[in-house]
């Protein structure tokens, strides 16, 4: 299923990574993760965030996907169900009813 994951990092957390070189490390080891098919990154709500948008196979994925964002970043993360436009396309295409 689409999943559009967006973590907002905590502040002090990120900076204590970033002053130890390891941010890049980080980011490529998310991307490494979730393969996304969309990655951005940039500040929202004060704070350093990223937003992928990944196909997660099976819901127990979630634990590994998350847990480096939350226990290393301190993030507050949001993982929600997601449509491209085919998708939705596709889905309204079945509901029609008129």
């Amino acid at each position: 299923m689409r999943m559009m994951l967006r973590a907002r990092l905590d502040t002090h957390a990120s900076n204590e990574v970033y002053k130890r070189g390891e941010l890049p490390k980080f980011v490529q080891e998310l991307m490494d993760r979730t393969k996304p098919e969309a990655a951005y990154f940039g500040p929202m709500d004060g704070g350093r965030t990223c937003t992928l948008v990944f196909d997660l196979e099976d819901s127990s994925q979630i634990p590994a996907t998350l847990e480096s964002l939350l226990l290393e970043m301190e993030a507050d993360v949001e993982l929600l169900p997601v449509m491209n436009y085919e998708d939705l396309k596709k889905g309204l295409a079945g509901t029609h009813k008129g």
